[in-house]
């Protein structure tokens, strides 16, 4: 399946040309885009790709997001639980209205493309998938996973959630989120009660990666230590802190060293 970047590139500008570039939340989905497609393509570098499926795993990070900007503006919410879910609605752009064949003319890949934008943002994979699938899938995850670290720490938490700054830096995190971070788990959302509950949360992203190259990555980008170096004004959330960092780092040793 051959990819022309640049079509791509032009594709996906003049469509998000239709969206107010002056918000910052659109802002930040367009540069979310480019980064994720950057660091879906150093992946499938990483695992010996041929060229025609590292340009693949590129166009998986170029499209995964494209449901957000027409769910901003019809929503006005990135919160997929108060609008709709953003990799479905992304899909029917894509293929029931038809945009892909502006992207790409070739429909070898459709049914693979369209899967894995559709479990980008599930918690969990289906299991009854073809390896090729869930390869794609995870790399197109793992990617989505690092740069969302990075957003995290350009964008205030409490611009992106329901949050003041005072929650944030005086609440303590939970026992539950606590232990799942101890046994090494993606926190589930259920389980966030405090407003560091979620910044907590998102650092466990990284105990989802697949890949020693993510790992690499995240050490590279540096925007995990950051996160885990909050600096809360609470005394025991200070103490949970250290603890979360010698549990990430350790985790992260161990995974660029296999």
């Amino acid at each position: 399946m051959k990819i022309d970047r640049k079509r791509v590139r032009c594709v996906f500008d003049e469509y998000v040309s239709n969206y107010n570039a002056n918000d910052e939340k659109i802002k930040l989905k367009i540069y979310h885009t480019y980064r994720v497609a950057e660091i879906s393509e150093r992946i499938a570098k990483s695992l010996n790709f041929s060229s025609e499926d590292i340009d693949l795993a590129w166009l998986m990070g170029m499209l995964h997001d494209i449901g957000r900007f027409e769910q901003e503006k019809q929503y006005g919410t990135f919160d997929d639980s108060k609008s709709v879910d953003h990799a479905k609605f992304g899909v029917n752009i894509l293929f029931n209205e038809g945009m892909i064949k502006q992207f790409v003319d070739d429909k070898e890949c459709d049914e693979l493309i369209r899967d894995a934008i559709s479990y980008h943002n599930m918690f969990v994979i289906p299991q009854d998938i073809t390896e090729r699938t869930r390869t794609f899938s995870n790399i197109l995850r793992d990617a989505d996973k690092i740069d969302i670290l990075k957003v995290h720490v350009v964008v205030p938490l409490d611009k992106i959630y329901p949050m003041t700054l005072n929650d944030l830096y005086t609440s303590q995190v939970t026992k539950e989120v606590m232990e799942s971070y101890f046994r090494k788990e993606t926190v589930l959302k259920s389980l966030r009660k405090t407003a560091v509950d979620t910044l907590v949360g998102h650092t466990a992203l990284t105990f989802g990666l697949n890949y020693k190259k993510s790992f690499e990555i995240v050490k590279e980008q540096g925007c995990l230590d950051k996160l885990l170096s909050f600096e809360s004004r609470n005394s025991n959330t200070q103490k949970q802190f250290a603890k979360l960092r010698e549990i990430m780092n350790k985790f992260i040793a161990e995974k660029i060293a296999e």
